[in-house]
Formats: C-alpha cells, structure tokens, sequence
C-alpha cells in the first residue's frame, strides 16, 4: 500500500499549504474585531478554529505516518469530523459567496462585517478602508474551506484503505507465525519419534 500512504502524503500537504492563508488571512480579520472592541462574526470565528485544528491535525499526522498505519480507522474518524466542521464553517460565511467583490457595496454580508464593511467604510475605520481587498480575502477563505472539506474527505478515504491493509498484513503475519511455530512442534515430533524408533530397534538386536 506504498501508493495509498504516498497519496494520503500528498493529501496532506495540499491540506496544510490551503490552510495555512486561511488561518492567515483570518487570523487578520479576528485581530482588527478585537481591536475594535467588536465581537467576531460566528461566521468568520467558526471558519477560523476549525482551520486551525485542522492544520495542527494535518501537521501532526504527515510527520507521523506509522501511528497513522497504526491508528488509520481513528485518524479516518478524525477527518470525517472535520468535513463536518468545514461544512458547518463554509455554510456559516455561505453569504460571501454571491458578494461582488470589485465593488462591495450592497448586501447583507456587507452589514454584518461591522468594521470590515458597511460601519467601518462609512465610520471611517482604517479597516474599513479598502472594503474590497476584505471581501475578497474572505471569499477566498471560503473557498480554501469548500477545497479542504473534499481533500479531508478523500483523506478519510484513504485511511480506511490504509486500516484495511494494515489488518490484511496482521492476519498474514499472524498465519506465517502459526505456521512457523506448528511446522517446528511437527519436527520434533517426527524427530523424537525417529529416536524412539531406533532405540527399539537397537534394543531388539541386543
């Protein structure tokens, strides 16, 4: 199973390089609501936990791929998780999607961003000022979250693959031990019973 541990590498990576802007460019929108003294949107708060314990996961499992062999069935559990979690999170922030970035001026997504949208552009917020460059960075957060919802879906796959294989290897390691060892009692068998033999048969011509 070389080609499903490569692909699940693969995966892995391709997880971690679309999650990292993600958390980025979040992580920039959650700085400036605190510094507003604003709450942050649940849209935008769930998308960036989720993807944040999800990079940590997808970091933790690529540098460790014989516990993944190991525990394949727990770590396809885990990934199943976070489909859910990125389907919850892409359907929260699902207003951007329709949002007309080059001129990000109408909607309800648009009034609901608070600082980064309608009160900031028109209270004067510096993170107000470019209400373009915030749509689009958003846009492209939810859209890392839809591709990372099908890549830990395919991930998930592959360690129920990996955990197949991994019994199939159990069960043949075990088979070719108890053969081992039954072929080893038959020797001793057949060679004790060869020395009996032959001391009766000394036996009889003393």
């Amino acid at each position: 199973m070389v080609l499903g541990g490569l692909l699940f590498r693969l995966i892995r990576v391709a997880e971690v390089v679309t999650l990292i802007p993600v958390i980025g460019m979040l992580a920039w929108f959650v700085h400036g609501y605190q510094e507003s003294n604003s709450l942050t949107p649940a849209s935008i708060l769930t998308l960036f936990i989720v993807s944040i314990i999800a990079c940590f996961w997808a970091l933790v499992t690529l540098f460790r791929m014989s516990s993944v062999r190991r525990n394949a069935a727990f770590v396809a559990l885990v990934d199943l998780l976070f489909v859910g979690g990125f389907i919850a999170a892409d359907y929260e922030l699902r207003g951007i999607g329709n949002a007309n970035c080059s001129n990000f001026e109408a909607g309800s997504i648009y009034v609901n961003l608070g600082v980064f949208g309608y009160y900031g552009h028109n209270g004067g917020s510096k993170w107000g000022v470019n209400i373009n460059k915030n749509c689009a960075m958003l846009k492209a957060s939810w859209a890392f979250g839809i591709i990372n919802t099908i890549l830990f879906f395919f991930s998930s796959l592959l360690a129920i693959l990996l955990h197949r294989h991994e019994r199939r290897e159990t069960v043949v390691r075990e088979t070719r031990v108890r053969r081992s060892h039954s072929g080893r009692h038959g020797s001793r068998r057949s060679h004790s019973g060869s020395r009996r033999h032959s001391s009766s048969r000394r036996h009889y011509y003393v």
